[in-house]
């Protein structure tokens, strides 16, 4: 069984940064994908952010392209979110989650989901 964490979020001004992580635990772990997604209230959940885990190969949502960077260490089984010029509207839970396999396009497939860290951004 493989667990997710998030962590890295807090209170930020506008345009300043935020850098979120996700580790991975458990016995093995090599999955197709990984991907962030967000969540404010009163929202749909929205994809932000994916990433091939066997290969250097990334996809982003038009609302974070040029701003959000995501990228893997997989010796540390860690995937991250670099966050620039972060807006109010950025505000939001920040979940990261597996895609096991190939499955439907970018935004589809995610099965194990951590708890999500909290991203606010004040003006």
């Amino acid at each position: 069984q493989v667990q997710l964490v998030e962590s890295g979020g807090g209170l930020v001004q506008a345009g300043g940064s935020l850098r979120l992580s996700c580790a991975a635990s458990g016995r093995t772990f090599n999955p197709y994908a990984m991907g962030w997604f967000r969540q404010a209230p009163g929202k749909e959940r929205e994809f932000v952010a994916t990433t091939r885990w066997s290969y250097d190969y990334t996809y982003y949502a038009d609302s974070v392209k040029g701003r959000f960077t995501i990228s893997r260490d997989t010796a540390k089984r860690t995937v991250y979110l670099q966050m620039n010029s972060l807006q109010p509207e950025d505000s939001a839970l920040y979940y990261c989650a597996i895609k096991p396999t190939n499955y439907g396009n970018f935004a589809v497939g995610y099965s194990t989901w951590g708890q999500g860290t909290q991203v606010t951004v004040s003006s």
